[in-house]
């Protein structure tokens, strides 16, 4: 079923869908980190007839139409979908550079790294994530110097809207007819009725438990511990030590309730 609301009564939480309600004493919030696509506000203002696809709806390049592409956000999205489009068309890649991660180490070596060095417990992995969540991750699979060679011309970060088409800072307008927006996504949780997030939309936990909220976790957002949390690779440990931590106080609040209820002498058997 779909929930519509997550709120607490007491010390149980209640879920609401429809008429339907369900009591429980935790719960794990797994909706994934790619939830709402972002759109900058003044894409609205773009000519109708310029296409316009957010990259979770991209698949191949035959969904534009013919002529030149914006593609909006230089992370791995942006840069792949780029380097695809520039095989046939004029493609620009506009926004920050977000950097590169090397892969002098091997593969192993740099998924160790994003998983125990990149993590919110060290000051690299907390920079990182700062970058991550507002700027776009570092590419991975291909280098500046890649994107370059397929014949994408990098340009600077699309501001607004200039007669129609996109405007670039600086004040150039590119002469295209498709816009691709890899600008991300934001968090959606609205649903959840409780007083736990940051400014950034974000809820405030460590390791996916919710210290203001005892019972509730998260598990798969962006950079939840590393920056592996939200991939399939990664997201088995943080589970693991959400699973330990519901264990753990499962078995407080069952000695609570014995203790509360059971009669004494059945208290001094147990």
């Amino acid at each position: 079923m779909r929930v519509e609301a997550l709120t607490r009564e007491d010390d149980r939480y209640l879920l609401t869908s429809g008429d339907d309600r369900l009591e429980a004493d935790h719960v794990v919030v797994a909706t994934g980190a790619y939830q709402e696509p972002k759109v900058p506000t003044f894409g609205s203002e773009l000519d109708p007839e310029i296409a316009q696809l957010h990259s979770s709806e991209y698949r191949n390049p035959d969904q534009l139409q013919e002529g030149g592409v914006l593609v909006v956000g230089a992370g791995n999205s942006g840069a792949e979908i780029a380097v695809e489009q520039a095989a046939t068309r004029p493609a620009y890649l506009s926004g920050r550079d977000t950097g590169r991660v090397p892969l002098g180490l091997g593969r192993r070596g740099v998924w160790w790294v994003f998983s125990n060095v990149l993590t919110v417990d060290t000051r690299p992995g907390r920079k990182m994530r700062m970058k991550a969540l507002g700027h776009g991750a570092p590419l991975i699979r291909l280098k500046p110097k890649d994107v370059i060679a397929a014949g994408v011309e990098r340009v600077p970060r699309t501001i607004g809207v200039k007669d129609g088409k996109p405007m670039l800072e600086g004040g150039r307008v590119p002469d295209v007819s498709n816009v691709v927006w890899c600008t991300g996504f934001d968090p959606d949780f609205r649903w959840i009725e409780l007083p736990i997030f940051g400014e950034d939309g974000y809820p405030i936990h460590y390791r996916g438990v919710v210290e203001g909220e005892p019972g509730l976790y998260f598990v798969g957002l962006l950079f939840l511990y590393s920056l592996t949390s939200s991939l399939i690779g990664g997201v088995g440990r943080d589970a693991e030590y959400v699973a330990g931590h519901i264990a753990a106080r499962s078995a407080t609040l069952r000695a609570r309730w014995r203790s509360d209820h059971l009669p004494m002498d059945a208290k001094q058997e147990a």
